[in-house]
């Protein structure tokens, strides 16, 4: 007896595309006949598109009702559309965009959702309470290092409140022409992700001594208006050798330790939530299964009154249009273009465009070019209306669906929204990734079942139900909404948590290294 999976199965994502990709694990074999007649004039893999109609050398290749390419050669009805035979489109210009769309009805707002946070004393609301010991230079990453094995084993026991210690260790700081343009973004970057909601306010640093990035450049005077920064130097002449080093650094860490000790959960409203959404290791179907989940939860997030931010320039450029159309007001469409226009003439001025963007796994996921990944991509970000725009390294200062400019780099972007502010991460993959961060809980969504499986220790929600049609897009949108609750609040903690795993920060640095 045939079952779901062993039926010949194709996703078609609008009545107007000429393609369509192939949902049977393994994919399908020549001369497979589909149940509305179509047959497969070679082989298809899963996740990779079959053309549906005979498709004229030159003729658009439509997906998402968009164009993502043009025929290399004639394609014949049944063909696999390999990457080889799709000629990626030009970049849409940046001129006569969409202007926003007048009179938006809103959405409807949702009420009464609440989780367990620690509330901070700027207002701001963490999930997780964490110290979080910041530095000036790359030079003083191991002495740190060292110094946070030892807290964790030492003192980390005596403030059970305390979720963790950490190190935001960096590769900059010195050896870069600190004055050059583009540098004020790891800078602030730095600044910035010292005030993150999950570290509560409190500002300790470790510093070399002669390093280009000072503290008082760092930390300017008003730049934290909390609590000014707590400050080890290792080459003050009071540490006389390694271990003084170590202990004045445990010393200061224990009066951040004693503080945040104190802190207790409580109840806070569901807009205190501040969501980071990305993709990495994506796949054809990141824009058909965890993508649109993803992005239902989002609007259910803006309907609650949260923050959610999407990134990743590259991966939305080929949309501007579309963003440009849901921006609240000609201010925020032009901050987009803006922002757009910048990272054009940075990868131009690398010899680059957004092409250069796709991995040899997004192919291999079925990703012919990133257009068509951009199409997958945007879907994170919902249906709300854009309300502000950040640009890299920027902190977080509203409500709403944000556009917080990054590069796709899964590592910079997630650097860049924890800089902004966000205390909840979602991440969604294809091909898998084990990418997590120390500072914030990160939620991983696979888009297919065989991950979802094979990494079932990896992966915190399954949307790869969505493609054999055993859960709908609301149902994984609303679980991962209710998931994200239960992680803010401390119920549960995502696999990447459990396992402790976490990749370092990756600052974006344009400016010129020395």
């Amino acid at each position: 007896m045939e079952t779901l999976m062993t039926i010949p199965r194709t996703i078609r994502m609008h009545e107007n595309d000429n393609v369509a990709i192939v949902v049977n694990a393994g994919g399908l074999p020549e001369g497979t006949i589909f149940p509305d007649g179509l047959t497969l004039t070679t082989r298809v893999p899963e996740g990779h598109k079959v053309a549906l109609v005979d498709i004229a050398q030159g003729a658009p290749i439509v997906r998402y009702d968009v164009t993502i390419g043009h025929a290399l050669q004639p394609i014949a009805r049944g063909t696999w559309i390999e990457e080889s035979l799709v000629g990626m489109p030009a970049a849409r210009g940046l001129d006569d965009l969409p202007k926003p769309v007048r009179d938006r009805a809103p959405l409807a707002p949702l009420e009464g959702y609440t989780f367990e946070g620690f509330r901070n004393p700027d207002g701001s609301v963490g999930t997780r309470n964490i110290l979080a010991i910041s530095e000036t230079v790359q030079c003083v990453s191991g002495v740190v290092a060292f110094a946070v094995d030892r807290i964790k084993k030492e003192l980390l026991p005596n403030y059970p409140h305390v979720d963790d210690v950490v190190a935001i260790e960096h590769t900059y700081g010195c050896g870069v022409a600190i004055d050059a343009p583009g540098a004020e973004i790891p800078i602030r970057t730095l600044r910035n992700i010292a005030k993150n909601p999950n570290f509560g306010g409190r500002v300790m640093l470790v510093s070399l001594g002669c390093e280009k990035l000072q503290p008082a450049r760092m930390f300017p005077a008003g730049s934290i208006p909390i609590q000014a920064p707590d400050t080890v130097c290792l080459q003050d002449a009071a540490h006389v050798g390694f271990g003084d080093m170590i202990e004045s650094i445990m010393r200061t860490a224990e009066k951040h330790l004693a503080v945040l000790n104190e802190r207790r959960r409580e109840t806070v409203p569901a807009s205190e939530l501040v969501v980071g959404v990305q993709c990495g290791g994506s796949d054809a179907f990141s824009g058909v299964t965890a993508n649109p989940a993803v992005g239902f939860a989002s609007d259910l997030l803006v309907r609650a009154g949260a923050a959610v931010m999407f990134s990743e320039t590259t991966e939305v450029r080929d949309g501007i249009d579309q963003l440009t159309a849901r921006a609240a007001d000609d201010g925020v469409a032009e901050a987009m273009i803006r922002e757009m226009a910048w990272y054009d003439e940075y990868l131009k001025r690398g010899g680059v465009d957004r092409s250069a963007n796709t991995t040899p796994g997004n192919k291999k996921g079925g990703l012919a070019n990133i257009t068509e990944k951009a199409m997958g991509s945007i879907i994170k970000s919902g249906t709300a209306p854009i309300a502000g725009v950040l640009s890299p390294g920027d902190k977080l200062q509203q409500k709403g669906l944000i556009y917080a400019a990054t590069p796709a780099s899964d590592f910079i972007c997630g650097t860049l929204q924890l800089a902004a502010g966000m205390n909840m991460h979602v991440f969604t993959t294809g091909r898998g990734t084990p990418y997590g961060l120390a500072a914030v809980p990160v939620v991983k969504v696979a888009t297919r079942d065989d991950l979802a499986r094979r990494w079932h220790d990896l992966m915190d929600i399954n949307a790869g139900r969505i493609a054999t049609g055993d859960a709908t897009i609301a149902d994984v949108g609303w679980e991962l909404f209710h998931f994200l609750l239960d992680v803010a609040s401390g119920r549960k903690k995502t696999w990447a948590e459990h396992w402790k795993l976490h990749n370092a920060l990756t600052l974006f640095n344009p400016a010129p290294v020395t």
